[in-house]
């Protein structure tokens, strides 16, 4: 899955910006999710689901043409990748997530500095008058949201999150860091691992190489006491 961050302050074009950049991106033929971070309640206040929900409590909502799920506490987005399947990912908001890359709505040079960190693969200018310096990423407006699309998808990218340091850097945002730069690539991340990886829902399940190791060696043991084993690539589905 292709993967970027939204990120800008209070009415900085956000919400616009991945609005249109979905349109853009299944108009090319790709499949689209959308993540939203808010500081607000969600959307259930004075409905039959508040009445419902109580601490500790899930609640599934379906409707003919849409369905919902409210958990009660926090959870984090890397918990919901498997229910979000499509080609690309976009996550408005969530300016501290530093395991993919981003385009920042900056409303002047001094924000595009702040909210960047590292991650940022362009820039968004709906009003045509945010002056950025002359080193800084790719700025689009609205007359360029199809190139921007394209942007997406050929330098969207996700990490697990995990910041297991297998990588050598401190953090997956110092790995996302070198990617955006082209220093590194998604690859490069240990806990996917080619000798052993889980997927969920078609989503790679991340997993520090310690962990790795011992959930494929309990496998492997195992089988090897079946009748019919042999040594070689070992496939295990699970119909969830």
């Amino acid at each position: 899955m292709k993967a970027i961050g939204i990120v800008g302050f209070k009415n900085s074009g956000k919400t616009t910006l991945t609005g249109l950049l979905a349109d853009a991106l299944e108009a090319a033929g790709h499949t689209v999710a959308i993540a939203k971070f808010t500081h607000h309640q969600l959307d259930k206040a004075d409905r039959d689901t508040s009445r419902l929900m109580k601490p500790g409590r899930v609640v599934a909502g379906l409707g003919s043409d849409e369905a919902a799920v409210f958990w009660s506490g926090k959870r984090y987005l890397q918990d919901m990748l498997p229910l979000l399947s499509a080609d690309v990912l976009l996550v408005e908001g969530g300016k501290s997530l530093g395991w993919l890359p981003r385009i920042v709505c900056p409303r002047d040079a001094a924000e595009m500095e702040e909210l960047s960190a590292g991650l940022a693969v362009a820039a968004w200018d709906h009003t045509g008058l945010v002056a950025l310096p002359a080193e800084a990423v790719p700025v689009f407006g609205t007359q360029s949201v199809a190139q921007l699309a394209q942007l997406v998808v050929e330098r969207g990218f996700t990490l697990p999150g995990l910041d297991c340091g297998a990588c050598g850097e401190e953090d997956c945002a110092g790995l996302a860091r070198r990617i955006v730069a082209g220093k590194a690539h998604s690859g490069d991340c240990k806990s996917l691992d080619d000798d052993f990886s889980v997927t969920v829902g078609g989503v790679p399940l991340g997993m520090n190489p310690f962990v790795a190791r011992i959930v494929s060696g309990a496998i492997s043991g195992m089988l090897r006491e079946l009748k019919g084993y042999a040594p070689g690539p070992v496939e295990i589905r699970i119909k969830g």
